[in-house]
């Protein structure tokens, strides 16, 4: 994306920023940071930071990287805005505080660990904010639309180009791998999240991980499955039955499951509590005396990563909103039998909603 993008987010920001009296604010979430610079959608480890935005309401933003990264901070940024920090990370951002007057800084506590909290507090006054940056995320613009809709769709390619190898005597862990080859073949940077694919009683777990179990005939197989293309995350589910003839029961079940996410797409607008959808699917399989196996939430917003707000759980607040993107998700769980889950990408528009 051109820098302009990124320009443009920070100012949008930077407005909330002023309404709500923040002087300076933390961005350390990686997603955020990517979102609001171009750099580094990715830390290197889970323990591990690739750098840190330093976002001021006064209109001048500043990356903290280390030397690892100067090069690729010289890329997005204005060199005279980088600072690079060594491994004496917290006395180098002394320095840096000092020298830019920054006295007090608002974070995110869910994205700053106890000892960075610590650490920082040393520096200067440390004051809490949340969802600031989601908030600008959760709505997505019209390139994020064009993004997504070309990962979604790169989903449902691998889809077709995976069910001939849906045969007797290949492993979750081999359909794991073929999906994975065919999403790079195709022009993924990567997965969006590991591969799940659970044969028979395997498919009763919600985020089962491929073994060594073999399809066999007779049997289902759930296949969620996900890439990231041009640094836009899809996910979706589907449910197979290794086969000619699909059981009644698998029959019956799909269709439970799939009429409930009908019934819940019909009512997805603007304005619509987000609550409101699961309890549509709920209530179906509620009339249904099923509901006791659907035992997650109906979905999620998904974007730069593939769980972000909003959820969609009994327990959201807020309204959907033109721009967002959620999935739609209802599944049936039997641990003596299997799983069925069936997922599709929504947006919401400006009068209903459009599936991917």
């Amino acid at each position: 994306m051109d820098k302009t993008v990124f320009e443009n987010r920070r100012e949008k920001l930077r407005s909330v920023m002023k309404e709500r009296d923040i002087p300076a604010l933390l961005i350390n979430s990686a997603a955020n940071r990517f979102y609001l610079s171009g750099f580094e959608l990715h830390d290197p480890q889970c323990n591990e930071s690739a750098g840190w935005l330093v976002v001021t309401a006064e209109g001048r933003d500043f990356l903290l990287t280390d030397p690892r990264y100067d090069d690729a901070a010289k890329r997005v940024w204005e060199e005279k805005d980088i600072f690079i920090y060594s491994g004496r990370k917290f006395e180098a951002l002394k320095e840096f505080f000092n020298g830019n007057g920054i006295t007090t800084l608002f974070i995110d506590h869910k994205d700053v660990s106890v000892f960075e909290h610590e650490k920082l507090r040393e520096l200067c006054q440390l004051k809490p904010f949340s969802g600031l940056v989601d908030e600008l995320r959760i709505i997505k613009d019209e390139k994020e639309i064009e993004l997504m809709k070309k990962s979604c769709a790169l989903n449902h390619k691998v889809y077709e180009q995976i069910q001939p190898s849906l045969v007797p005597g290949k492993t979750e862990r081999e359909i794991a791998w073929e999906i994975e080859q065919l999403f790079r073949n195709g022009g993924a940077s990567e997965l969006s999240f590991s591969t799940i694919v659970g044969v028979g009683p395997n498919a009763a777990l919600p985020h089962a991980i491929p073994g060594d179990t073999k399809l066999e005939e007779g049997q289902l197989v759930l296949i969620d499955m996900g890439c990231r293309l041009d640094d836009y995350c899809s996910d979706q589910t589907r449910t197979f039955w290794i086969g000619d003839k699909p059981s009644d029961r698998f029959l019956e079940v799909r269709q439970q499951v799939m009429d409930a996410q009908q019934a819940a797409i019909d009512t997805l607008r603007p304005g619509l509590p987000i609550a409101h959808a699961y309890h549509i699917a709920k209530g179906h399989f509620e009339k249904l005396g099923v509901d006791k196996y659907f035992t997650h939430s109906l979905g999620h917003g998904i974007g730069l990563e593939t769980h972000e707000p909003p959820s969609v759980s009994p327990v959201a607040n807020g309204e959907l909103k033109p721009g967002m993107v959620i999935t739609v998700e209802p599944g049936l769980y039997y641990p003596d039998w299997g799983g069925i889950r069936w997922e599709y990408m929504v947006l919401i528009t400006e009068d209903g909603c459009e599936i991917f």
